[in-house]
């Protein structure tokens, strides 16, 4: 039990002392067992005070530390640092929050703050009391990084951890790179083409010796812990040789006629079963769709000296010392019926309306053979939804209204209705919206409880809507064209993925960031990030910083070739452990086995693996368990000066 413990109390300027009185914690926690100083200071985390505390813990020979001042979020590194300058084990200290969980928030009551603070500094001393001087547990760890996903943001992120030195592993489910954007062509607000973009990363891609590339590969199964992941990959074929021969497999293509809906188009246009998603697809080789051959097997099969037909899935094991999601977005999917949506022939979604944009020839808009002088779009499908995806997707309005802007210099004119809920063209892009006023298009209002009607009137796909820009008044508009601008939602097979990577999910049903501020692309599980539109609606240009944020912490989590663990890990008493296996169901990291020890069933902690949740703690029925650094003592401690009046 400690002895010589230094308690420092902080004003925190004011954010503190106008609502706590500072001298009366002073007064209450100075004489108490184990408490050797007392100080208040007016900032704690400045550099004079931490020099102060390190003379304090070296001249008085503090066995224990307890600074009362904010948020350990903000400063518990600050704090154990200054305890090791001092020469003192970093987890004999405690902070303890009296600013958020005292002066704030009880700042219409000081008296009450005060009273909450002396019992949150007395709770603080009682587990300084009977703290373990604890050491972090020192694993190696492998200097690779497995990135899911090629699409802009794996890509980037992919090259940037090959720049770093580390060996990479991309991984893409499709057998083309490029992800979404390769859909769209024109991208909005910015100047390049999607495909010369999808070009010059996979131009980079392809230049790094330390990365490879998997292509038709999916993610089964990972094993281990953070900096030693055994990660197993699927691997399809193509069905074509490595060195095929471009003109036999053109020749090929030529004679199929088997037809099959186009995924790429979303179904607007036919595929032959010899495909690539669109002509500058990369890499430049094309897929044979076995499954789908139909009667063209038999031409198939002509050309089989060409092809690689017997070739099997193949599975493979690499290890990794940390992983990078970035499996991006699906579009928002109408249901039938859903504002006319596959029910009206002229409504579409807006991601099939960039298909029919680059589907139709220069200089005329068509849809169905029709020509296209005039489109509707209604605005928020699948996004900020009183019930559904609550969440606005942030890229709809500015690219909706990017591409009014952008078809009107490359067909004839055409006219926009904006029927929307919100406009939001965040960030430079405003004037996007200016822009589009001034072009002629003409915007309309709808109240959020009452949404536009698409409904068939004399023949013609007509939207109806009470416009809240003239109070109220019930106006309809019959465009050509009826545009659903809809959001994004997580990739289909986003559960498959949290499975196999144990990434946790968010109430959006996007991978969840461990904190939006302080750990933005890093999830609670060690080793696994996320990036891009994986983690929830982003623009290029922000799916672009987060895989760089994303590849900048995995480097510097695995380029030591070693990586500290957090020593606040589960322990069990041997003596006390009945080898019930309850902790084992319990344990979401599979931190926890059960051993053979002379006939007896232990269970025991992987340290690299376990997280110090607690939650085998909590099941096992003969208290075998503890959590270092929050030991029953510790916690009892705390709890009995709390109820001690």
């Amino acid at each position: 039990m400690k002895q010589k413990i230094g308690v420092y109390i902080c004003q925190c300027g004011s954010n503190i002392s106008d609502y706590v009185d500072v001298d009366k914690v002073l007064d209450s926690v100075k004489d108490l067992e184990g408490v050797s100083l007392v100080k208040i200071t007016m900032f704690s985390c400045s550099d004079s005070t931490q020099n102060e505390m390190v003379d304090d813990i070296k001249n008085e020979d503090l066995d224990g530390l307890v600074v009362a001042s904010c948020s350990p979020k903000l400063h518990l590194p600050t704090f154990r640092n200054v305890a090791i300058r001092g020469g003192l084990n970093p987890y004999n200290y405690v902070q303890v929050n009296i600013r958020e969980q005292g002066s704030w928030a009880h700042s219409d009551n000081p008296k009450k703050a005060t009273e909450k603070a002396i019992q949150l500094v007395k709770a603080g001393i009682e587990r300084t009391k009977y703290s373990n001087a604890l050491e972090k547990t020192v694993i190696p760890s492998e200097k690779a990084v497995a990135v899911i996903g090629a699409g802009i943001a794996g890509m980037k992120a992919a090259i940037e951890l090959a720049d770093m030195g580390l060996s990479v592993y991309l991984i893409e489910k499709d057998f083309f790179v490029g992800g979404r954007i390769t859909q769209w062509e024109d991208l909005c607000t910015v100047e390049e083409l999607a495909s010369d973009t999808v070009t010059r990363l996979y131009d980079e891609v392809k230049s790094k010796d330390n990365l490879t590339l998997f292509l038709g590969a999916t993610a089964e199964n990972m094993s281990g812990s953070v900096g030693n992941f055994k990660l197993t990959i699927n691997i399809r074929p193509r069905y074509i040789k490595s060195d095929f021969n471009k003109d036999k497999i053109e020749e090929l293509t030529g004679k199929c006629k088997t037809l099959t809906p186009n995924e790429f188009d979303f179904g607007l246009t036919k595929r032959k079963i010899v495909f690539k998603t669109y002509p500058g697809a990369l890499p430049d080789i094309p897929v044979v769709d076995i499954k789908n051959a139909g009667d063209d097997i038999n031409i198939i099969n002509e050309f089989k000296d060409h092809l690689d037909l017997d070739r099997k899935d193949e599975s493979i094991t690499v290890d990794i010392g940390s992983v990078i999601l970035a499996t991006g977005s699906d579009p928002y999917t109408p249901k039938v019926g859903e504002l006319g949506y596959k029910e009206i022939d002229n409504v579409v979604t807006f991601q099939e309306f960039k298909r029919i944009i680059e589907l139709s020839p220069n200089g005329k808009l068509k849809y169905n053979g029709k020509d296209i002088k005039s489109v509707g779009y209604i605005y928020c499908v699948g996004s900020c939804q009183a019930e559904g995806n609550m969440y606005c997707s942030r890229f709809c309005c500015t690219c909706a209204i990017s591409t009014s802007l952008s078809i009107n210099k490359r067909f004839e004119k055409i006219r926009f209705y904006h029927v929307y809920k919100h406009i939001r063209t965040y960030g430079k892009q405003e004037v996007l919206y200016d822009q589009a006023g001034r072009q002629g298009d003409i915007f309309f209002k709808f109240d959020e409880d009452e949404e536009p009607v698409v409904s068939m009137v004399d023949g013609e796909g007509t939207i109806t809507f009470n416009d809240l820009l003239t109070d109220g008044e019930e106006i309809s508009v019959s465009p050509d064209l009826i545009v659903l601008v809809t959001g994004m939602v997580p990739r289909d097979d986003y559960k498959r993925v949290a499975e196999v990577f144990k990434a946790p999910i968010g109430r959006d049903k996007f991978f969840n960031e461990a904190h939006p501020k302080l750990r933005p692309v890093e999830t609670v599980i060690d080793g696994i990030m996320i990036a891009g539109a994986s983690q929830g609606p982003k623009s290029i240009s922000e799916s672009t910083k987060s895989a760089l944020s994303a590849a900048s912490k995995a480097d510097a989590l695995l380029h030591k070739g070693e990586i500290e663990l957090e020593p606040t890990l589960a322990m069990i008493d041997t003596s006390l452990c009945e080898g019930s296996g309850l902790c084992i169901q319990a344990c979401p990291f599979n931190a926890i086995t059960m051993i053979d020890a002379g006939g007896k069933k232990l269970a025991q902690v992987e340290k690299s693996a376990c997280k110090g949740c607690g939650w085998c703690l909590a099941v096992c029925p003969h208290d075998a368990i503890e959590l270092a650094g929050y030991t029953n003592n510790e916690m009892e401690g705390m709890i009995e000066s709390l109820i001690t009046v």
